[in-house]
């Protein structure tokens, strides 16, 4: 639902508020779906753009997909044509590039366009075709996609990952689970959403060992049962809702997150002065009196601080004293935010396509502004929060992709947002 938010700020948010399932996981088993024919259940799915754009992708290929309640799915890929894979909808949603594990693993041969989604700087798919060569693929890239195609049986190997890429250990895990000889994946990341898929890939019967280390051993089999497995808590939408209570001055109880996925992001708002208390699934956000403190953030893999977070860290550093100094080895694209910050009054500086530098504090005004991707748009809802007067902030479709009803459980909070249609 596309459509813009009009935000008064100048609130401090107080109030419970509750997150869901995590989108970087619910969509990476959807397509986990693909590999078997008998029926999966996917529980605490949120309900967020990007989940039923994979959804009606993987309903296009001919799977039968229910509800079965509000967050409980129903999903049964027993008769898959993957020629009939939705071009226009998997160039929207990047994370659509986690059905060629599955689609190669079950058909040996996949032709896909190449993925969309965030415009956060040059995403090359390279790791993950790696991946596939390693597991016997003959590879064909052309301007418009890739075709990847197995022509031989695939007797054990060892694959190598390039970076420590989350969606590249995810297809490999998917490709290598019908494989019944043993795969050893090298250099695996470990975010949350890769433990979801291990114990969902088990549940349908792949022996996987290594889970929580870079060393991943997949022996899969021939064929696959069903899956079952409850989304684990969405700790970047958690982490959100943090840093706006913090940017606010307000107290806030965060309800159904798992504290364990932001230990460095809570120490690092602790470091700030910053007043979190942790009580099982519970975070509190408690006012403090003294000004926050600048300090230097740097986006790290799993457990490091998520580049997902480096722009929401971006706004909130704009309200603290001193300069703030923020590294993104990852990704060059994702300070194009700050040019909307210095738009409202921000002191801040793009030094290279890696990092930025950001004075503080300082007074932010409302403007017209854009959400550029999923992070940044919702970095700059916590900016309009703090901002004096009205911030309108237009493409928030982009915000949606990632965030259940950001502006409805902002209003819970006590914030001054509505949506206006288009």
């Amino acid at each position: 639902m596309n459509g813009r938010f009009l935000i008064k700020g100048g609130r401090a948010l107080n109030g419970d508020v509750s997150v869901w399932g995590s989108k970087n996981s619910a969509t990476k088993l959807l397509a986990a779906c693909l590999l078997t024919k008998e029926p999966c259940y996917i529980e605490n799915v949120p309900k967020i753009a990007d989940v039923f754009t994979m959804i009606d992708i993987l309903r296009g290929l001919g799977a039968d997909i229910e509800w079965n309640n509000e967050r409980s799915l129903h999903v049964v890929c027993a008769n898959i044509n993957p020629e009939k894979l939705n071009r226009e909808l998997v160039g929207h949603l990047r994370s659509s590039v986690v059905l060629l594990g599955p689609l190669f693993a079950r058909f040996h041969e996949v032709k896909s366009p190449y993925p969309g989604g965030d415009r956060i700087g040059a995403r090359p798919i390279k790791t993950h075709l790696d991946v596939f060569r390693a597991l016997g693929a003959e590879i064909l890239e052309e301007s418009d996609g890739v075709t990847i195609k197995r022509d031989s049986v695939v007797s054990g190997s060892k694959v190598v990952l390039r970076e420590l890429s989350v969606t590249a250990t995810e297809n490999a895990l998917m490709a290598a689970s019908l494989v019944t000889h043993e795969t050893k994946i090298y250099i695996a990341a470990a975010e949350p959403s890769i433990h979801d898929l291990i114990a969902f890939l088990r549940s349908m019967g792949v022996d996987i060992s290594g889970d929580g280390t870079h060393t991943l051993v997949v022996r899969g089999k021939e064929k696959l049962g069903g899956g079952r497995l409850a989304v684990s808590p969405d700790y970047l939408d958690a982490a959100t809702f943090t840093i706006a209570a913090i940017a606010t001055k307000g107290h806030v109880k965060i309800h159904g997150s798992n504290p364990d996925h932001l230990l460095l992001v809570f120490e690092k708002l602790k470091e700030m002065g910053a007043d979190i208390r942790l009580n099982k699934d519970v975070i509190e956000i408690v006012p403090v009196s003294a000004p926050l403190r600048a300090v230097n953030i740097q986006a790290m893999v799993y457990p490091g601080i998520p580049t997902d977070l480096q722009s929401i860290f971006g706004v909130l550093a704009t309200q603290m004293v001193g300069t703030t100094l923020i590294h993104d080895p990852l990704f060059e694209g994702r300070f194009r935010y700050i040019e909307e910050l210095n738009r409202m009054g921000a002191n801040a500086f793009v030094i290279d396509p890696h990092r930025a530098l950001i004075n503080g504090p300082t007074a932010l005004t409302g403007i017209p502004i854009s959400s550029l991707d999923i992070r940044s748009g919702a970095a700059l809802v916590i900016a309009g929060l703090v901002a004096n007067g009205e911030t309108l902030i237009n493409d928030v479709y982009q915000i949606d992709r990632g965030y259940e009803a950001i502006d409805q459980r902002l209003k819970i909070l006590g914030a001054d947002i509505i949506r206006l249609s288009e």
